[in-house]
């Protein structure tokens, strides 16, 4: 391919390589260019994390495996494919509805399958199809898999406390809390075992495919690089708190208790790519055909004009995110105060000093209203002009945080209930505090007028609003009182709910008519 661009063709080497190389290359720099503000993001994530850190591997990777088979590929026709461009435009809608909506991964993931399709328009399908891996490799670019961590944290704590049970060990287990006798062990989100996963599903994607040539052993160890680190976790976190308590707390407590993790890791993961070799499938060497150099033809000369069209249709997308955002709506500094709620008398006290964290809010309110004895907190969160920091649902805004010195999640699960004239599904958790405090919880979004504990369908409804030129003007409500210890009465949230939902509902629609 580098012989067809000084004009020297090479036996073998299709001639209409000489303008599509060169074509695809600037076409793939032009969408880098536009998409650049996604890409920065991107990069800064794989800067700060350490767990996709690897990102800024892929790409250099994926550069060298196209470089592998350059030979293979030279003798290949790169023939446009107009229909890609139809996949480019829904890849774009994606992309400014994932910008709309404020979600990180979505963008990303179209900036990357943007790539892809350019790719594929300017070379057409069997140039693509011969390079599949290489190119979708570049999805491990994205920092992709954080919503498995409370589902991998729930996992490691039940198989820790399944494995100190069955060693002897009395134990005692609260949600992601392990109480044994010599101490107390959190499962915290470096405990969950997501790094491991996304760094051995990287490299085991990788090593399937250089190792085997039939799908059906590449997917099989693709399934083994799942498992294998999901299950390897477990029993290094059974390793942590057993050391622990065997050692009286002198070992696996402190920072040993990272680098024995990784060490075991590192084990795991040896053994794994060691047993995967037993089965290894060679490749069998190309021949490169020779022979008098193959002739172009006028299919082959709109290549250029199939890269300017395809860079158009790329472009249209920014531009119509630049026309959205245009109209910024005022900032918005306070809450409308809330209507008097029948039967319920606002005091100044009354229930233990905690709030939600959502610290990137444009405004929030907390208050507490007591009916014949009966307390219920309210915490409302208000977001306007949302983008990547300030945003309202986002993994960082959270009831609790793993690291709270104070409170701690020990339970949670959904409920349906009646508010402001709706029935909807509400979040629900218990919270636990010092000297045997424990707080219900009920947590849900206000969007656009909608009502929804979803983050997918607050995602949706945001995005929607906003292509829709209505603002992206949204909310969290969090009501919390302490908990019945019988847990047979009545919870006063719920019939707090019922009264309070008119005026909740009225403060917000204030709040929005202040745009």
């Amino acid at each position: 391919m580098t012989q067809a661009m000084t004009g020297e063709v090479s036996p073998g080497v299709h001639p209409g390589w000489r303008l599509a190389l060169p074509a695809v290359l600037l076409t793939v720099v032009a969408i880098l260019l536009l998409f650049r503000t996604t890409l920065q993001e991107m990069g800064g994530i794989l800067a700060r994390s350490d767990t996709y850190a690897h990102g800024f591997l892929v790409p250099p990777i994926t550069l060298w495996l196209i470089w592998r088979m350059r030979e293979r590929l030279a003798v290949l026709a790169p023939k446009r494919c107009y229909p890609a461009l139809l996949l480019s435009l829904a890849t774009g809608f994606a992309w400014l509805l994932g910008e709309l909506a404020a979600v990180n991964v979505v963008p990303q993931f179209a900036v990357v399958f943007m790539i892809l399709f350019a790719v594929l328009t300017v070379l057409g399908w069997p140039v693509v199809r011969s390079m599949a891996f290489p190119l979708l490799f570049l999805l491990f670019t994205v920092p992709f898999g954080d919503f498995t961590q409370a589902k991998l944290m729930e996992w490691t704590a039940k198989f820790t406390v399944l494995g100190l049970r069955l060693s002897g060990v009395p134990v005692y287990s609260e949600g992601q809390q392990i109480v044994i006798p010599s101490g107390t062990w959190s499962v915290v989100e470096a405990c969950s075992g997501v790094r491991y996963l996304i760094a051995s599903l990287t490299v085991g994607t990788l090593f399937a495919y250089l190792t085997y040539q039939s799908w059906r052993r590449r997917l099989i160890f693709f399934g083994i690089s799942i498992v294998v680190p999901v299950i390897a976790n477990w029993g290094r976190a059974y390793m942590i708190v057993m050391l622990g308590h065997l050692s009286g707390n002198k070992l696996a407590v402190g920072v040993d208790h990272l680098i024995y993790g990784w060490i075991f890791f590192g084990l795991v993961i040896l053994l794994m790519f060691g047993v995967g070799t037993r089965w290894r499938e060679d490749d069998t060497p190309s021949i490169r055909p020779v022979g008098p150099p193959i002739v172009a033809t006028r299919s082959e000369s709109p290549v250029w004009m199939v890269a300017v069209v395809t860079v158009l249709v790329a472009a249209i997308w920014p531009l119509a995110q630049w026309r959205i955002e245009h109209d910024i709506a005022a900032p918005v500094t306070r809450l409308a105060p809330f209507e008097p709620i029948p039967r319920w008398q606002r005091i100044d006290h009354g229930l233990p000093d905690w709030q939600p964290r959502f610290a990137t809010s444009a405004a929030k309110t907390r208050a507490v209203f007591e009916k014949d004895g009966r307390r219920v907190g309210v915490f409302l969160a208000y977001y306007r002009n949302q983008d990547q920091r300030h945003r309202l649902v986002s993994s960082t805004n959270v009831l609790v945080a793993s690291d709270d010195p104070v409170w701690v999640r020990v339970d949670g699960g959904e409920r349906e209930i009646s508010f402001d004239r709706e029935l909807f599904s509400v979040r629900m958790a218990e919270l636990r505090g010092q000297f045997h405090t424990r707080l219900e919880v009920w947590q849900w979004y206000w969007v656009d007028g909608h009502w929804t504990s979803s983050d997918i369908l607050a995602k949706v409804y945001t995005a929607m609003s906003r292509l829709l030129g209505r603002g992206d003007d949204s909310a969290v409500v969090v009501l919390y009182t302490l908990r019945n210890p019988q847990g047979n009465a009545l919870s006063p949230l719920e019939e707090f709910a019922s009264d309070a939902g008119p005026a909740i509902a009225a403060a917000l629609r204030q709040t929005l008519d202040t745009r």
